[in-house]
């Protein structure tokens, strides 16, 4: 008869945690306006700055890697055709536009949304490789991008 008002004085939290034993109990805090967001934490990345004197070759072979490895998928494959089809015919100016392109933002997503024209691009990389890119993405000749292409090309004779 002692247990019935011991376990009615409980609250439902420790009735919860109780049935639960160990279990984590989560919960959506919600968006509040006033929020400070002071439990959200931001990694701050080193400023992109573009590398000044560094071989034409040495850079196509830098942006390769770098088009080929991103950070999400969609891009990898995009931007990994591209190169493919283009580092080896752009000027070193096209290659300074596109080494910003693709190391300036942050966030990849960012990338993906501009080169689908999902979102406008930001003037400050609204240019001639963009275009280009914009154009590329829109895979008018329907070729099967489902994965990176492989790399033999690279090792090829050139005539």
């Amino acid at each position: 008869m002692s247990l019935v008002p011991s376990v009615l004085n409980l609250s439902r939290q420790s009735v919860i945690r109780a049935i639960l034993g160990a279990c984590s109990v989560r919960a959506y805090r919600g968006d509040i306006p006033d929020d400070e967001m002071k439990d959200i934490f931001q990694i701050l990345l080193p400023p992109w700055e573009e590398r000044t004197n560094e071989p034409l070759d040495t850079k196509r072979a830098r942006l390769l890697y770098e088009s080929r490895k991103r950070g999400m998928l969609e891009n990898c494959i995009i931007l990994s055709f591209f190169a493919k089809k283009y580092l080896n015919k752009m000027t070193e100016n096209q290659l300074s536009l596109y080494d910003k392109l693709i190391n300036q933002p942050s966030n990849d997503w960012d990338i993906y949304y501009w080169i689908t024209e999902t979102k406008p691009t930001p003037p400050e990389f609204d240019n001639e490789v963009m275009t280009l890119l914009k154009e590329f993405t829109k895979n008018r000749n329907m070729e099967h991008r489902i994965g990176q292409p492989a790399l033999d090309y690279l090792f090829e004779k050139k005539n």
